[in-house]
């Protein structure tokens, strides 16, 4: 009997996705645009480590039904590992052991790699890159209007219009002091409504009541739990979720609503002073959504998020509901876990893979590919007048390649075509004889006819080519 040969599958796990050069071209333009806009706003380059003490960057995500509560952990020398989910939580780390050495406000910028364990879905993966700006050690709430002006302006560095989408601002201390109104002490049923709010956009008034409820049952059939509120409690809730402005009328609705509860009005107040400062820096793309929790737990103060106003399709053409592709806000007891010192501290977090997703979808970049020139190889017997051409060109800069495979004139031919390549160099006997190359501009007919067998045939096929002296090709390339 014939043993069984194991063959692994080629396929990748849920949320996790091989990358092509067109997107990693975007994301390399995304970040030269982001980074100048960083140095412009005075923040400082930074990087932590993707693996963290687990207990040192705490467990503050939403989604608590994934195995290790939405975080990639394992256990090291009898200590617990896990890979970052954000940059936020190593930035703490980072500014309490420096504690001491930083300047304050301490401002940085950082790129990196992030993984949730969570639930993927269109534009949603477990593994993503961030781009995140904070503010260490300062509760001036005019580093908050600045950092929703900062991801504005690299929003439209990246090549959206400011009519594409609007920065939604709130404040914890709003939905904060509404649980404590409600008298809904218990935390799990405090995150769990938190994270229903928060999924408004996703599930509409009815789907939120229902998870401020018993819960909801979703279309693929999966059920979450929800908060288990009474009937006056979720009323009271979806009564301030419709509040979407903060005018005169409708403050004097959050102050009925607040009913002397001083966390509501301070959080109230603390948006107001944001208006003003953002009145100061010109700033007017901007709306209030009492919907806008953010989902991690450590936020304490004022939060915001960037939303599109358009609408996004999924890879079958379907339109999804998106979310937010940058957001943060205030956490200021983040760094005070690690020694007990005050530290007010802001950011905010734009999600790369989320925003390319987005800019290439509406054609909003134009990525130049670089493709090489290909020197096809007629004969080994030419090798070193192929090399001496390869040489010639790269020493220019140029792009090139000789044919490194093992196939005939034809299937080189292919070759070239499905790399994108504009221009190939043939030298066969006569070329080699005369000091000469024979240069075919592919850009004229990029699609290669079955019906060409041979050299003979490319030289009748178009006017695309041209024979010169070896020492003249530079002036026909560049």
């Amino acid at each position: 009997m014939n043993k069984k040969t194991f063959k692994p599958s080629s396929e990748l796990p849920a949320g996790f996705i091989d990358r092509q050069e067109e997107e990693l071209l975007a994301r390399d333009l995304l970040i030269f645009n982001i980074k100048k806009v960083m140095v412009k706003y005075g923040f400082q380059y930074l990087e932590t480590p993707s693996f963290e003490f687990t207990d040192s960057i705490g467990k503050f995500l939403p989604d608590k039904d994934r195995p290790s509560e939405g975080v990639f952990s394992f256990e090291d020398d009898k200590k617990w590992l896990s890979l970052r989910y954000d940059l936020t939580a190593p930035l703490a780390r980072y500014a309490a052991k420096n504690f001491n050495n930083l300047p304050r406000p301490f401002k940085r910028y950082q790129l990196g790699t992030v993984w949730r364990n969570e639930k993927p879905g269109p534009g949603r993966l477990r593994e993503f890159i961030q781009f995140d700006a904070d503010y260490i050690g300062t509760n001036n709430l005019f580093a908050d209007a600045e950092l929703c002006c900062l991801i504005s302006e690299i929003l439209i560095g990246c090549g959206l219009t400011k009519k594409e989408f609007i920065i939604k601002i709130s404040n914890r201390k709003l939905t904060k002091g509404l649980l404590e109104k409600l008298n809904i002490k218990d935390e799990d049923k405090q995150s769990i409504a938190l994270r229903a709010i928060d999924k408004l956009d996703r599930v509409g008034l009815e789907g939120v009541q229902y998870l401020l409820g018993k819960g909801r049952k979703d279309k693929s059939g999966d059920f979450t739990k929800g908060a288990e509120l009474d009937e006056t409690q979720i009323r009271e809730i979806i009564d301030f979720l419709s509040i979407k402005n903060l005018s005169d009328d409708n403050f004097a609705r959050i102050q009925k609503i607040a009913a002397n509860n001083q966390t509501i009005l301070d959080g109230v107040n603390e948006l107001t002073l944001i208006k003003k400062y953002f009145s100061l820096l010109k700033f007017d793309n901007f709306i209030f959504d009492p919907t806008v929790v953010r989902g991690l737990e450590y936020y304490t103060g004022p939060i915001f998020e960037a939303n599109l106003t358009f609408g996004i399709k999924n890879n079958k053409g379907e339109e999804i509901e998106f979310g937010s592709i940058g957001g943060g806000g205030r956490y200021d007891d983040l760094v005070k876990r690690f020694n007990n010192q005050e530290c007010p501290s802001t950011g905010i977090s734009v999600g790369l893979d989320r925003l390319i997703y987005v800019i290439l979808q509406k054609n909003k970049i134009k990525v130049e590919k670089k493709t090489p020139i290909l020197i096809c190889v007629f004969d080994e017997k030419y090798m070193d007048y192929y090399v001496n051409i390869l040489n010639l060109l790269r020493t220019k800069n140029i792009s090139a390649e000789i044919y490194s495979g093992s196939a005939n004139i034809k299937s080189q031919l292919k070759y070239a075509d499905k790399r994108g390549c504009n221009y190939v160099i043939l030298c066969g006997d006569d070329e080699v004889s005369k000091n000469l190359v024979t240069i075919k501009n592919l850009e004229i007919g990029k699609q290669m006819s079955d019906s060409l067998k041979d050299r003979d045939d490319w030289k009748d096929y178009s006017g695309s080519q041209k024979t010169v002296a070896l020492d003249k090709l530079l002036n026909e390339i560049v």
